[in-house]
């Protein structure tokens, strides 16, 4: 059974790649432009793990967060946040926020990886 990431970040360039690079590392992708999208997203679809980028117009990752840990169904949904600010504050916000973990960019598709499939089985197999 394929395991579904949906990834959410307003570049289109960064989505295609990490798609393909999820894609590549055997996952099924459900991809977001922005936090609105991300939401819809997930009236139809429950993921298995989700990826945000935190700088966004509009909602940011930090605020989508927040919004997927108040759903009942994304409640314990592993969350990893990507973002071009390392700094440790965007780190705490995040984590406040729910995050499970964080990748700074730009992204290797082998630490992309290896971190997804790290993620989802701390997450616990559950199928």
């Amino acid at each position: 059974m394929k395991k579904h990431i949906l990834v959410v970040d307003d570049e289109i360039g960064a989505l295609t790649l990490i798609g393909i690079m999820l894609e590549r590392g055997g996952f099924g992708v459900l991809k977001a432009k922005d936090a609105i999208a991300a939401l819809a997203v997930l009236e139809q679809n429950t993921p298995d793990l989700i990826i945000l980028d935190v700088m966004m117009p509009g909602m940011d990752g930090i605020e989508l967060c927040n919004q997927i840990r108040r759903r009942p169904d994304t409640g314990h949904t592993p969350v990893l946040i990507l973002s071009a600010r390392g700094d440790a504050e965007s780190v705490m916000r995040g984590m406040e926020a729910g995050a499970n973990d964080y990748l700074p960019k730009p992204i290797l598709h082998h630490d992309l990886v290896a971190k997804v499939r790290t993620m989802l089985s701390e997450a616990g197999d559950t199928g």
